[in-house]
């Protein structure tokens, strides 16, 4: 069982920059894809981003690509979420996943693990 634990989210304003983290229990971290999804009020939850095992492989959205980039640190069983030139639609709440797959993806259902979620919020 893989525990996740976001951190980093809050209130800013629109252009600024967060960056949001996922710390993992499992120490074997680097077993896992990664991903970061998100759900506005109101919208289903969507991709963001993902990563592969190594580290080696991204994937993003088109809504925050040139924006946004996720990064791991298997030695500390950490996965990052660097959001630049954030806009209001970027107000969610964000989610890390975990997935035994070898390469990140876009698809929820081969996410097995999820963290709680931490509020982004980005005013006009």
């Amino acid at each position: 069982q893989v525990q996740l634990v976001e951190s980093g989210g809050g209130l800013v304003q629109a252009g600024g920059s967060l960056r949001l983290s996922c710390a993992a229990s499992e120490r074997t971290f680097s077993n896992y894809a990664m991903g970061w999804f998100r759900q506005a009020p109101g919208k289903e939850r969507e991709f963001v981003a993902a990563i592969n095992r190594s580290g080696g492989t991204t994937y993003y959205a088109d809504s925050v690509k040139g924006r946004f980039t996720i990064s791991r640190d298997n030695a500390k069983n950490t996965v990052y979420l660097q959001m630049n030139v954030l806009k209001p639609e970027d107000t969610a709440v964000y989610y890390c996943a975990a997935s035994s797959g070898i390469a990140g993806s876009s698809l929820e259902y081969l996410y097995h693990y999820w963290g709680q979620g931490t509020q982004v919020t980005v005013s006009s």
